[in-house]
This record gives C-alpha cells, sequence and structure tokens, in this order.
C-alpha cells in the first residue's frame, strides 16, 4: 500500500489573499517577510519549488526543481487552525468559529467557574508566555487557573505542574470545553509550565480538546476503507481524535520531523499527517522573524531525509493551514495563500498554479491512497505523468 505524508507547515503563508483587508491583513506576506528580515538558506526547498511559487527575496529559483509546486487559496471563512486543517482534510468552513478579542464575557466565565469549583485569573487575550509571566506568580499563590484567548476560536487554560497536576489540568479542560461549546467555541487547550517566577516555561504536555468535524473528512474516508491513517502531535486533536488508526505524541518541530521518519520507515502504507506547530505557536504568534527563519532552515536540512523514505508508490504533501506574518501588528493570523508542494522519486517540474482550495491537498491524498473526496479538485494525475 502507498504512503501518502502530508506535512502542514503551520502557518507558512506566501502572501496575502484577494480579502485579506477584509480581515485586517492587506500586505500580509509571512515567507516574503521573514526573508526580507535575514536572508535564507533553504536550497531543498527551494529545489521542491518553494520559491518558484512566488520570488523570495535572496533565495531565487534554483537551476533545477524537482517537484510540483503551487499555491493554495482558503475557500472557506476564517483564518484559524480548525478551518484549515479541516478545509486541507475535505470539509470546508464557511461559518468562523466565534472570537473573543477582549476576553470572555462574564456569563461564560460565571458558568467555567460554576462548572469546575475554581476562579481564574486573566480573560484577555494576550500571548500565553506573556500572560504566564505576568499572572503565574499569582496563580501559584492562589491556585487559580489562568484563562487566556488568541486570535484562534480557542479557550485556553495554563496551570503550574506543581500546582494543578496534569490530569487535574486535562479534567478542567474536559469540563470546560462542556461549557464553551454553547458559545461558539471551538476548541480548549490545557497550557501547563514549570519553573519559578521569572523563569516559567510551557513544558509540551499541552492538550487540545476540539469539535469533530460536522461531515466526513479525509481519515473518516480512508479509514471506512481500511486505509491507516496515523497523526503526528496535535493534528488528532484538531479533528475531535476521530478518524485516526494511531496517534503519535510528538511535541516541537523536531521531534514531531523524527516522528515522520520514523512512521515512514514502519513502511505500514496509508496517510502519516503532522503539523510542525512552532513555526505558529513560537515564531509567528510572538512575532520573531528571526527564530521563524532559523526553523525554516531546521526544516530544510532534514528535507533529504523525507525524501530518502518517499518510494516509487509514495507521496509527499507539504503546506500550510493559514498564514501568520511575524512583522504584522498584533498576534493575530493572517489571511495568506499557503504554498503546495508535491514530491515523488522521478518527479520533475510541474507548476500546480493558483489552487481554489486548501481541499485540494486533502483530495490528492485521497486519489493517491484509492479513494474519493466530495470537497476539492485532485492534482493526482498530474503527479503521475
Amino acid at each position: 500500500m502507498p504512503t501518502v505524508a502530508l506535512v502542514v507547515a503551520d502557518s507558512l503563508g506566501v502572501g496575502e489573499m484577494p480579502d485579506a483587508d477584509r480581515y485586517g491583513d492587506a500586505g500580509s506576506d509571512t515567507l516574503g517577510h521573514i526573508a526580507a528580515f535575514r536572508p535564507l538558506h533553504i536550497p531543498h526547498l527551494a529545489a521542491l519549488g518553494l520559491s518558484s511559487i512566488r520570488p523570495v527575496v535572496g533565495v531565487g529559483e534554483p537551476a533545477r526543481v524537482s517537484g510540483a509546486f503551487g499555491k493554495a487559496a482558503t475557500a472557506g471563512s476564517g483564518k484559524d487552525t480548525i478551518a484549515g486543517h479541516w478545509e486541507i482534510a475535505g470539509c470546508t468552513v464557511q461559518t468562523p468559529f466565534t472570537t473573543y478579542y477582549e476576553g470572555f464575557p462574564a456569563a461564560l466565565m460565571a458558568e467555567f467557574e460554576a462548572a469546575t469549583g475554581l476562579g481564574w485569573l486573566g480573560n484577555v487575550a494576550e500571548s500565553g508566555t506573556a500572560i504566564i509571566a505576568r499572572l503565574g506568580a499569582e496563580h501559584v499563590r492562589t491556585g487559580r487557573p489562568i484563562v487566556y484567548t488568541s486570535a484562534d476560536s480557542v479557550f485556553q487554560v495554563a496551570a503550574h505542574e506543581a500546582v494543578i497536576p496534569l490530569p487535574k489540568l486535562y479534567e478542567l479542560c474536559r469540563i470546560a470545553f462542556e461549557v464553551v461549546q454553547k458559545w461558539g467555541i471551538a476548541r480548549v487547550i490545557a497550557r501547563p509550565f514549570i519553573g519559578g517566577e521569572g523563569a516559567y516555561t510551557r513544558t509540551e504536555a499541552r492538550k487540545d480538546i476540539a469539535l469533530e468535524p460536522p461531515r466526513a473528512t479525509l481519515m473518516d474516508v480512508l479509514q471506512g476503507a481500511g486505509v491507516p491513517t496515523t497523526s503526528i502531535g496535535k493534528i488528532a486533536s484538531i479533528y475531535g481524535d476521530r478518524g485516526f488508526s494511531r496517534a503519535v505524541k510528538a511535541g516541537n518541530n523536531g521531534t514531531i520531523t523524527q516522528a515522520i521518519l520514523d512512521e515512514l520507515d514502519r513502511r505500514e502504507g496509508g496517510l502519516v499527517f503532522a503539523n510542525l506547530v512552532d513555526f505558529d505557536m513560537l515564531y509567528g504568534h510572538r512575532r520573531d522573524p528571526g527564530g521563524y527563519a532559523t526553523a525554516l532552515e531546521a526544516l530544510d536540512r532534514r528535507i533529504p531525509e523525507l525524501l530518502a523514505r518517499i518510494g516509487p508508490d509514495d507521496l509527499l504533501l507539504v503546506c500550510a493551514d493559514h498564514g501568520n506574518d511575524p512583522t504584522a501588528p498584533g498576534t493575530d493570523h493572517t489571511r495568506e495563500y499557503v504554498p503546495v508542494l508535491a514530491w515523488r522519486p522521478g518527479l520533475g517540474r510541474v507548476d500546480l498554479g493558483t489552487r481554489a482550495s486548501l481541499a485540494d491537498i486533502g483530495a490528492t491524498a485521497a486519489e493517491w491512497l484509492g479513494v474519493r473526496l466530495p470537497e476539492g479538485e485532485s492534482f493526482a494525475a498530474t503527479l503521475r505523468g
């Protein structure tokens, strides 16, 4: 059975979409502004066609491109994690999830407090690391969890592991998820941290609890056909933990990439689906173009390892779910086209153009693995030549 490795470089947008101004994102360009901040050394990604999608300052188009490349628009509304991933898997979101840029309503917080028996701190839209630094000591003193949100439709609960142990924090978030669904919130995230005052550090023991997609996704269809589906990192949680035959835990770009390699070495076949979370979480939201550049270069160095594990019947797909321009004001995602890269052994230079929907990615993975999705236009035939 062939394998499709689907890798989401979380937030790696490649330039504003035509409707970006409606989202306050006119001029956004994640990849372009990172390259403008400092020279990028990404020869392997360039050889796959990343710099052929659009000009990238200092990178240029290599003499030889071996791979298919293009960009895809988000056909649905919004620019959040869940909407992007659901559309990739063939479940486009037309009604945006509710976001709370000014913090959550008092009535919601009262329900949370009544359901958990705990108070709370925060209730603002703020960077996770910033709010932990600001309220961590008070949390340790009072035992009250820190509640905050972001540009996503998300209710985040942060707690020191010595104050609220992981099992209790996860249960707290499960209770919170029951509360927030009626408020149109798509996801609850547990954000544990450790350390002392002035040196608090988030751990990789985060846990996401999210809504299930309202329709069948790529993974559901594959499972129905008996095709193995493997989640790496946070992927399964984005789909309400539905549709996966295996879930591999991994917390950062390095461990996630290694987990992809390990899964490809197993040669089980089917879908291997991963999200490289650091690009968005550590560098996009924190507005760190230099860190984003370094992380891109780290991924680039591992591309040869990925390609070496793609067999003659297999397919590698690399894309993003939205943008997060680290030079833009605020900490919000940005409404951008996303890159689409595809590679199999022997593939020459193939220009995929501009795709109308992220669902084209899932439709291609589906066709490669012998099933069909109702959404998206597959480009699998173009890759087979």
